[in-house]
């Protein structure tokens, strides 16, 4: 585990990239409506920490794991961005500040996936898996906790801090 002035660094580094010459690409937290306690409070500490280094944050836009991404960002003064997989915006959680009703279904996770400059994984279900698999197959980083899928390619660790640290590692890397 990294000492956390090591994460606490990286994380202000990337904050001041963002300052300095945003990055417009989100950053996405996945994970099932059902989220477990663990899961949630997992989900809020990264949504918190993507919206605290000025990162916008995508989703699914729905319960569990989406809204406590959504509401840490919120928490922050951060954007959450919410691509629902119906029609109706009133089905998005409270926090979302941006929502789409795209209306095709599942395939909203194809755009989740593609949007994202990084994703982490949050739990698991089979939505979940497919963006995953999506993040994968376009080549992202993908970061894994919680009950994350052992997928190939998936980083896992075992707390938000380190999986925000690969979160800024990402940012710093992306010109």
């Amino acid at each position: 585990m990294t000492p956390p002035d090591v994460s606490d660094s990286l994380l202000a580094q990337a904050a001041q990239r963002q300052r300095r010459s945003p990055i417009r690409v989100p950053v996405a937290v996945i994970g099932p409506r059902q989220a477990t306690p663990a899961q949630y409070a997992a989900a809020q500490a990264v949504g918190r920490g993507i919206a605290e280094m000025g990162l916008a944050l995508i989703c699914g836009g729905r319960a569990g794991v989406m809204e406590a991404a959504c509401r840490g960002a919120a928490e922050a003064g951060g954007v959450a961005i919410g691509v629902l997989p119906d029609t109706e915006p009133q089905a998005a959680n409270p926090y979302a500040t941006v929502v789409i009703a795209s209306g095709i279904g599942e395939a909203r996770n194809a755009v989740i996936a593609r949007a994202a400059l990084c994703l982490v994984a949050i739990g698991d279900n089979f939505g979940t898996l497919s963006e995953v698999a999506l993040g994968r197959q376009f080549g992202k980083l993908v970061v894994g906790l919680e009950g994350a899928a052992q997928v190939d390619g998936v980083v896992q660790v075992d707390s938000a801090a380190a999986a925000l640290e690969l979160v800024a590692r990402c940012v710093l890397a992306t010109p």
